[in-house]
C-alpha cells in the first residue's frame, strides 16, 4: 500500500455546521438531513453537490450519504473536502470510525470537531477511492432498489385493500359483510417476552418496537436474545402474525409477517393471531390504513408517554367481507408478499456482504482489483 498516504481527517476536510430550518416543503427537491438521517425536504440546498452528513448532537450520531445536493439542519455537520476526495468513499471510510465515541463532554452528547480532525486516515489514490466506492455502492444501490420495489408493492397492496374493502363499505355494507372488532376476529392476543438483546447470535432474533419502521423490518439488523425452550415455543413468531407497538411514540405502528426467520418478540409488542390465513392478511392490511392509525391516535390522545393495552388496540372496528372475498384478496396479494420477502432476504444477504467487505476495503486489506479477479 505504498501509494496510500497516512494523514488525518483534519488534513483532508472540515466539518461545516448545518443551519436551523423552520419551513419544510413536502414537494421540494432537496432532502433535509439531521443527526439521525433524512427528516424532510427543502427548496434550496445547503451543499450543492453529493456529500456526507455527520451527526453533531444526540446519544446516537449517524453517518449518512446523499448522492445529490442536500440541506443539513443544525443538529448535524456536513463534510467539506479540502482536497479532491470521492464523497461516497469518504462515507464508507467514516462508517468504520467510532463517531459516537467523539464527545465534546457537554450535557448533550456532541461530536467534537477537534477530535474528528485528529482521526487517523489511510488515504488511497483517488482512482482507488472510486473503485472502493463503486464496489460497495453497487451493493447499496441494489439494496435501495429492492427497498423502492417493496414500497411500490406495498402501495399496490394498500390500493387493492382500499378499493375492495374501504371504498365498498363507504356505500353501505353489501350482502354477506358484517361489522366486527379485531378482538373478536383474533384467536390469540399476546404480550411479548421481557429479555435483553444481544448483537451476538446467542439465540433467536429478538424483534423490538424500534425494529419496525413503516410496516417493515430489516431482519439483518434485528438483535438476538437467549431464551429457554419453553420461552422459545411460547414467543416464537409464525407466518401470519400481526404485531403492534403498545408504547412510546410509535404506539400503533404494526407489521404483518408473511414469512419469518427464527425469532421471538419483545414485551412492548402485542401479537395478534388468527385461525384463518386470509383473515390474518385482511386484518394486517386494515391495520396499515389511516382508519386504524386514527383509531390508535384517538385512544392515546396527547399523552406525554403514549401507550395502549392489548385490549385497547384490539377494540378497533372494521367491516369484514365474506370468506370468499377474503380468500380472493389473500390469493391476489400473496405473490406480492412473497416478492417482498424475497427482496428483503436478498437485501439482508447483500448488506451482510457489504458489512464484511467494507472494513477490509477501506483499510487496504482487500483491494478492488482483488475483488474483480476473485
Amino acid at each position: 500500500m505504498a501509494e496510500w498516504r497516512n494523514t488525518t481527517w483534519g488534513e483532508v476536510a472540515t466539518l461545516e455546521y448545518g443551519k436551523s430550518l423552520r419551513d419544510y416543503a413536502a414537494a421540494a427537491k432537496y432532502r433535509v438531513y439531521g443527526t439521525n438521517g433524512p427528516i424532510g425536504w427543502h427548496d434550496k440546498p445547503l451543499c450543492d453537490e453529493p456529500g456526507v452528513i455527520i451527526g453533531r448532537k444526540g446519544a446516537y450520531r449517524g453517518i449518512h450519504y446523499s448522492p445529490e445536493p442536500f440541506f443539513v439542519i443544525d443538529t448535524a455537520f456536513y463534510l467539506k473536502p479540502k482536497i479532491q476526495i470521492h464523497p461516497r468513499w469518504a462515507y464508507y471510510q467514516l462508517l468504520t470510525q467510532d463517531i459516537n465515541g467523539i464527545d465534546s463532554g457537554s450535557a448533550i452528547p456532541s461530536t467534537s470537531r477537534s477530535d474528528f480532525y485528529a482521526l487517523p486516515l489511510e488515504l488511497p489514490l483517488l482512482s482507488e477511492q472510486k473503485a472502493i466506492a463503486a464496489a460497495l455502492g453497487a451493493l447499496d444501490d441494489k439494496i435501495e432498489l429492492n427497498r423502492r420495489m417493496n414500497a411500490t408493492l406495498e402501495t399496490i397492496v394498500q390500493s387493492v385493500c382500499k378499493s375492495w374493502f374501504a371504498d365498498t363499505a363507504e356505500n353501505g355494507l353489501p350482502e354477506g359483510w358484517h361489522q366486527s372488532t379485531i378482538r373478536d376476529l383474533a384467536c390469540n392476543i399476546q404480550y411479548g417476552l421481557t429479555q435483553s438483546a444481544s448483537t451476538e447470535p446467542i439465540g433467536p432474533r429478538f424483534l423490538r418496537i424500534t425494529d419496525i419502521q413503516g410496516g417493515r423490518v430489516d431482519w439483518g439488523r434485528v438483535p438476538f436474545c437467549q431464551v429457554s425452550e419453553k420461552e422459545h415455543e411460547r414467543y416464537r413468531l409464525k407466518a401470519g402474525d400481526v404485531l403492534v407497538a403498545r408504547t412510546g411514540a410509535s404506539t400503533g405502528e404494526n407489521i404483518y409477517l408473511p414469512v419469518v426467520p427464527d425469532a421471538v418478540f419483545a414485551s412492548y409488542l402485542v401479537r395478534f393471531q388468527f385461525s384463518q390465513a386470509e383473515m390474518a392478511r385482511f386484518v394486517g392490511a386494515f391495520m396499515r390504513t389511516s382508519s386504524y392509525f386514527d383509531f390508535v391516535a384517538g385512544c392515546i390522545g396527547g399523552s406525554a408517554q403514549p401507550n395502549a393495552s392489548a385490549q385497547t388496540l384490539a377494540k378497533a372496528e372494521l367491516f369484514v367481507p365474506p370468506e370468499q372475498l377474503l380468500k380472493r384478496f389473500a390469493d391476489l396479494v400473496g405473490p406480492l408478499d412473497q416478492r417482498i420477502a424475497v427482496n428483503n432476504e436478498e437485501s439482508r444477504i447483500l448488506a451482510a456482504l457489504r458489512d464484511a467487505l467494507l472494513p477490509k476495503l477501506v483499510r487496504g486489506e482487500l483491494r478492488p482489483t482483488t475483488c474483480a479477479n476473485a
